[in-house]
């Protein structure tokens, strides 16, 4: 798909910026049609600077705003944004401008964002994989504060950030379908004070990703994710956060590739663009393209990055103070394998992920999920100050790799809620080594054991816990 170039929505030159302006005087209203709305917010934000919206009110709003560099954008307290499909649905409520062209935005705020997405919940890529309500592609130096969004649909993220630099998310609420706040590939960021009710994943750092799920690929490294909490819901899937890595190789004539496969090419990224059928497909024409999509040997290719990389994961990541009341996997150290993703291409280098750290995490429900499931290489977990009740480690194999390499366990001062007996870490990868380290832990139950289960692979032990003590 051909990337849309930003239209000009008005012809009048924006007022020389001096101090704050108030998107009133554009004509930004709530007694303004969804059109007039986007028009009118457009032509405020056209000028950079300070933009304030102070009449508290529901605004409608019919299409994207494109905001771009040194921009803030402050919503008052009682400001509300309801998307409506008078000249039908859109996907983004902001997008930075750069998005549509790859160029770097920087210094954009967006303070107080109250989104409604009442049903118009849609993905019409303006940059393929791209769709969050809240967007941003290519940019740096970047906060969003007090984000909301209560009804989320099952096409759209919440926020979503890809290829990105020093990213600051903080006060959030977001509840709905889809995932909260997903990140694809950048540097430095901070998800802090983040309330969650998704169906979906409430955080996703997707280095790799569905064709449609990021629209590019790479390593997210530097960040933390802290103070953030995880409610329950009646119905569930995916998990409190999804770490995902993957692999790729150099296009070669005959080679088989699935949906979302990724190959090198002519020093680009290209990746399978096709329904999620199962259909396997042999690529005999190289994709050479340099943009949009090209139909080859029956094969959809999107034109992706051109700066190459074979790899792609998430490394030296902090989760500090998560709360997690809802029933599943708290976090997915994560390999995609079926008709809708294949994360590892057979032959790629492998990706290992690296340095996750988890501090103070507490599980406040009763069911025997796994805290950690991992399906990935992954050099270090540190598990510090955390409150666990029936919840393992888990390393499971997808039978992506010949070799899923050794992790190490260091867990420091955590108390252990369960009675009985727990599995602290299983495993179920062929040849897999572990080395499971505790200390200064806490036993809550005079009838706590801990016990490890190693299945085909070797676990090494150097514990504190009642049934791991040599």
């Amino acid at each position: 798909m051909s990337v849309k170039q930003a239209q000009p929505r008005i012809e009048t030159a924006a007022p020389a910026r001096c101090g704050f302006v108030n998107a009133a005087d554009f004509g930004f209203s709530p007694a303004a049609s969804g059109i007039e709305n986007a028009w009118a917010l457009q032509a405020a934000v056209d000028g950079g600077g300070t933009i304030i919206v102070s009449q508290p009110g529901v605004y409608q709003m019919a299409d994207t705003v494109y905001i771009g560099s040194d921009t803030s954008l402050v919503f008052g307290n009682g400001v509300v944004l309801k998307k409506v499909a008078e000249q039908g649905p859109f996907t983004h409520v902001l997008l930075n401008k750069g998005a549509l062209t790859r160029t770097f935005d920087h210094n954009i705020t967006v303070d107080g964002l109250h989104i409604v997405v009442n049903g118009v919940d849609v993905r019409k890529f303006l940059a393929y994989g791209l769709h969050g309500q809240l967007a941003f592609f290519y940019v740096k130096d970047l906060r969003i504060e007090r984000f909301r969004c209560m009804d989320l649909g099952r096409a759209q993220y919440a926020i979503h950030v890809c290829t990105f630099e020093d990213v600051i998310i903080n006060d959030v609420i977001i509840k709905g379908d889809k995932d909260g706040v997903h990140l694809g590939r950048g540097k430095r960021f901070t998800i802090s004070n983040g309330v969650f009710q998704t169906f979906d994943d409430a955080v996703a750092l997707n280095g790799q990703d569905y064709d449609v799920g990021n629209p590019e690929m790479g390593w997210i490294e530097d960040g933390v994710v802290e103070k953030c909490y995880d409610l329950d819901a009646e119905k569930t899937t995916g998990f409190f956060c999804r770490i995902v890595a993957g692999g790729w190789i150099d296009w070669w004539p005959g080679m088989a590739v699935q949906k979302s496969d990724t190959v090198v090419s002519a020093g680009r990224l290209y990746r399978v663009q096709a329904d999620p059928d199962g259909m396997i497909y042999t690529s005999t024409t190289q994709p050479t393209h340099a943009q949009g999509s090209q139909v080859l040997d029956g094969i959809t290719w999107g034109a992706g990055q051109t700066d190459v990389t074979y790899t792609a994961g998430v490394r030296n990541v902090v989760f500090r103070d998560i709360f997690l009341k809802k029933p599943r996997i708290g976090f997915s150290v994560h390999f995609s394998k079926d008709k809708y993703d294949r994360s590892y291409y057979p032959g790629a280098e492998i990706p290992v992920q690296e340095q996750l750290t988890f501090d103070n995490v507490r599980v406040l429900h009763d069911q025997p999920t796994p805290l950690l499931e991992i399906n990935t290489p992954v050099d270090v977990i540190t598990l510090i100050n955390s409150s666990l009740r029936n919840n393992r480690i888990e390393f499971r194999s997808n039978d992506a790799l010949p070799d899923y390499l050794k992790t190490r366990i260091n867990m420091v001062g955590c108390v252990f809620n369960q009675k009985g007996t727990l599995e602290l870490v299983t495993n179920s990868v062929a040849n897999k080594e572990i080395a499971v380290k505790t200390s200064a832990s806490t036993e809550l139950h005079d009838d706590f054991t801990a016990s490890v289960v190693p299945g085909n692979g070797r676990i090494t032990v150097e514990s504190d816990l009642t049934g791991l003590r040599s």
